[in-house]
């Protein structure tokens, strides 16, 4: 059986692809590897002249590349090093390929989409700042959108992706090794802000069965999971602080530890249950096996249609005028 595919789930899986293909062949680019030492920063990008890319009749020069860079880093652009700005590089080129793909193909965003997506960077600009009018939002740049159009169109790519049960089962019977849960502890606690209270109410349920810690908790507990009384759930090695793994994971069934400090206050520790280490069943299994499965589906998807574009676009790549000495990926 396939289930549809969600456009969001696809989102991991362009990232993969950006950043890891497109270099393996098909590429028309001029010879060398560029010789120039990195600069120290992009202001170096407006120095060194030429086009870098070429795709159609589009040409883009180092003052483009280093825009890209500087959107994706958000700013944060200094000192990076050749290797990275490589890696950046071929997803330039990748994304340039496919906008030039999309245009071809009569692919365009609609005015609500693009109101949709200011209003998201205002949103997200406004969390940043802690609230602040984005109103009188100036006219965007050439190529704002590009990136959102790029999405729109690897999104139809791929959306006929899927993924049958057959393929969840045979991955989980290849990867059972990773769906083996170590040793699990159900945990309670009672958290108060005072160590002499904390003191007082070990005193109560050191010995006290598990629904007589519960009603303390209720009653007694500071902690958000108070009114489930005291229980903060199920947790496997890692998942909690190192300090109160230590104490919880050392309990045995049913004891409680002693008074535990930590910033939130003063807690009481209830060892609940243990569970042994076991196989997660394959129907627990199966969400996260869906969309590991669907997000290589989708990057093997549009490596191939990106090399299929490359193999019939007219494009070429120069990275001997990158305004840093680019390397390529071995192979």
């Amino acid at each position: 059986m396939r289930r549809p595919v969600r456009y969001a789930a696809l989102l991991p899986a362009l990232v993969l692809l950006w950043a890891g293909c497109g270099r393996g062949g098909g590429g028309r680019a001029a010879p060398g590897t560029g010789t120039a030492e990195a600069p120290a920063s992009l202001e170096a990008a407006a120095r060194k002249p030429g086009p870098v890319l070429r795709v159609g009749d589009r040409e883009f020069t180092n003052l483009d590349f280093a825009a890209y860079v500087r959107t994706a880093l958000a700013g944060d652009d200094e000192d990076i090093p050749p290797e990275s700005l490589s890696r950046m590089f071929d997803r330039f080129v990748d994304e340039k390929i496919l906008l030039d793909a999309a245009r071809r193909r009569g692919v365009a965003l609609t005015a609500e989409e693009k109101d949709d997506y200011l209003a998201r960077l205002g949103e997200e600009k406004a969390a940043e700042t802690g609230g602040g009018d984005v109103s009188g939002r100036p006219e965007p740049p050439d190529g704002f959108f590009d990136g959102l159009l790029v999405e729109k169109y690897t999104l139809r790519v791929t959306g006929d992706v899927g993924v049958e049960d057959s393929e969840i089962k045979a991955y989980y019977d290849a990867h059972k090794k990773d769906f083996l849960l170590p040793e699990r502890v159900q945990v309670s606690q009672i958290l108060v802000p005072s160590e002499e209270k904390a003191v007082a109410l070990l005193r109560t349920v050191v010995n006290a069965s598990e629904s007589e810690f519960q009603r303390v908790a209720r009653e007694e507990s500071m902690g958000p999971e108070s009114t489930k009384g005291g229980l903060m759930g199920v947790y496997r090695p890692g998942d909690l602080p190192e300090d109160m793994a230590k104490v919880i994971f050392a309990l045995d069934v049913g004891k409680t530890s002693q008074v535990v400090e930590s910033s939130y206050g003063y807690h009481i520790f209830r060892l609940d249950k243990k569970f042994p280490p076991q196989l997660e069943p394959e129907e627990e299994a199966a969400p996260a096996i869906r969309v590991r499965v669907l997000e290589q589906k989708v990057k093997e998807a549009l490596e191939a249609h990106l090399e299929d574009l490359k193999g019939t676009l007219d494009w070429s790549e120069f990275p001997d005028n990158l305004f840093f000495p680019y390397q390529r990926l071995d192979g």
